[in-house]
């Protein structure tokens, strides 16, 4: 007879406890429109990386958004994505964060959003 292997007898990742994707969009600019230098969204990632376990980012190219500035003029930006998973959502950290990647940049707001998620 056959014995189980171990990961048949593991239960499902599904049924892990649930888990946030927390998303960071970083500009290629700051805001006098001198660009960021490639390093510095590596650094980025790198200090999330230490303090969750874990980054990804999308450094390679960056992604294309476009936003309404005013009813009647449309505003172009590049953006690095940066994802972090994490178990609990710390409000006070992300905001402070947020706040001083926005002093960082030169930003009237740096978009970090979570997403409720599980693996699979």
């Amino acid at each position: 007879m056959r014995r189980p292997s171990r990961l048949a007898s593991a239960p499902p990742r599904c049924f892990a406890a649930p888990m946030h994707l927390v998303e960071l969009f970083l500009p290629t600019s700051r805001g006098d429109g001198e660009p960021v230098p490639p390093e510095r969204p590596e650094a980025i990632v790198a200090e999330l990386a230490d303090r969750f376990g874990g980054a990804t980012a999308f450094l390679r190219s960056p992604a294309k958004g476009l936003w309404k500035a005013a009813p009647d003029r449309v505003t172009e930006d590049r953006i690095v994505i940066v994802q972090i998973m994490v178990e609990a959502i710390d409000e006070g950290w992300w905001r402070d964060f947020r706040t001083r990647l926005e002093r960082e940049f030169q930003q009237e707001e740096i978009l970090i959003r979570a997403t409720a998620c599980r693996v699979l």
